[in-house]
């Protein structure tokens, strides 16, 4: 019997403190998907499965566009927004009996920023902030915003706010430590790839992700190494981790007095890829240098890990389900993540030639991914 088809699903989880732009930036990715070039252009629609949800960031982007008027700030607040990237329908018929599933789906996790900042106000709070960053704990990939309005305004004495970032975030963690680890044992699900992102990256034109990394190495580092140790302590086998390896510039619009230019964006259209691929090129070059114990290697390379490594190489057998996860193996994954330069670009073009969708979705968001790395949008970890 046939599987039926459904969506592969992968979770990002946003970290920023008050005021850094987490609203307006999953407002922006929401919104922009919403225009009518982007459903044009696109193999995919991005779909809020909550659709009052949806409609609210789609207004939130509505206003900045139109109306010059930014989102308002949400306060202790935790929100999950769910997307599904329905993918564009085939006219072959064969073409989309080949699809192991018709949809990719992300889950967007939102932790405030004032529970990094603030006491606990009372034993509900503290056991809603334990719940938030359970939701969150499936994530593969999460970015920790520095907010570039606060480096400007602590110009020539940067260290000072970035001091109390990673302070606030390390102690914020701490706090929760033993609620999370109620049976004192490390996690083996947990965010395992933790990216430094710059958000308003507009304010900073002469920063690149390579000055980027340095601003942080020559101003705190002390404080993120700080920060890498906390995070060590939740996890089993904490080699299989990079904290503060990847840099990304974002900007989710160009705030200018009386005018906001939704239109000007930095690196939003590189959050599907960072979510989507990268945890799978990372988790199988920690799998080619070292060995995992059982329950970790397990998470790394679940059965959603490794459909979606046979998708990117173009493995896909009939759409059955069940099938493909039988049979591929490690190889497969190999040869997804090593998909490189001419063969990556020829394997693009024979699934959109094919109407393969999936693989040519999969395959730009490596393109895409190197894109930003040549552009200086993103810095990827060599480990």
């Amino acid at each position: 019997m046939q599987a039926k088809k459904s969506s592969l699903e992968q979770h990002i989880a946003v970290f920023g403190e008050s005021g850094s732009g987490k609203t307006v930036l999953v407002s922006s990715f929401y919104g922009a998907a919403q225009e009518a070039s982007f459903r044009r252009q696109s193999l995919y629609q991005v779909v809020a499965d909550d659709i009052g949800q949806g409609a609210r960031l789609n207004r939130n982007y509505l206003g900045m566009r139109d109306m010059n008027v930014a989102p308002i700030q949400t306060i202790a607040a935790g929100a999950s927004y769910a997307f599904s990237m329905k993918l564009k329908e085939p006219t072959n018929s064969k073409a989309a009996k080949a699809h192991p599933f018709h949809a990719l789906r992300l889950v967007w996790h939102d932790y405030p920023g004032e529970w990094f900042e603030q006491g606990v106000s009372g034993t509900e709070e503290a056991q809603r902030r334990v719940d938030t960053f359970r939701s969150l704990l499936g994530s593969d990939v999460a970015l920790l915003l520095v907010d570039a309005q606060r480096l400007l305004d602590h110009a020539g004495e940067e260290e000072r706010y970035l001091k109390s970032l990673f302070s606030n975030f390390s102690n914020g963690l701490l706090a929760l430590k033993d609620k999370l680890l109620e049976t004192g044992e490390p996690l083996v699900r947990f965010p395992r790839i933790w990216i430094m992102a710059l958000s308003k990256a507009d304010l900073m034109p002469e920063i690149d992700a390579y000055k980027f990394r340095d601003l942080l190495d020559l101003k705190a580092a002390d404080d993120v190494d700080e920060f890498r140790k906390v995070l060590a302590g939740f996890v089993q086998d904490p080699s299989a981790m990079s904290v503060a390896e990847d840099y990304l510039l974002l900007s989710s619009a160009k705030f200018e007095p009386g005018r906001i230019e939704v239109a000007d964006r930095i690196g939003l259209d590189l959050v599907l890829p960072v979510a989507a691929v990268l945890p799978l090129e990372r988790h199988a070059r920690w799998a080619e240098l070292q060995k995992f114990p059982g329950k970790v290697a397990e998470a790394l390379f679940d059965g959603g890990a490794r459909l979606l490594a046979a998708a990117l190489a173009n493995k896909s057998r009939d759409g059955i389900l069940g099938t493909i996860l039988n049979v591929i193996g490690k190889d497969v994954v190999e040869e997804a993540v090593e998909l490189a330069g001419d063969t990556l670009r020829e394997v693009n073009r024979t699934a959109l030639a094919k109407q393969n969708y999936l693989t040519a979705t999969l395959t730009q968001f490596r393109m895409d991914l190197n894109r930003g790395e040549e552009e200086h949008t993103l810095l990827r970890s060599i480990k």
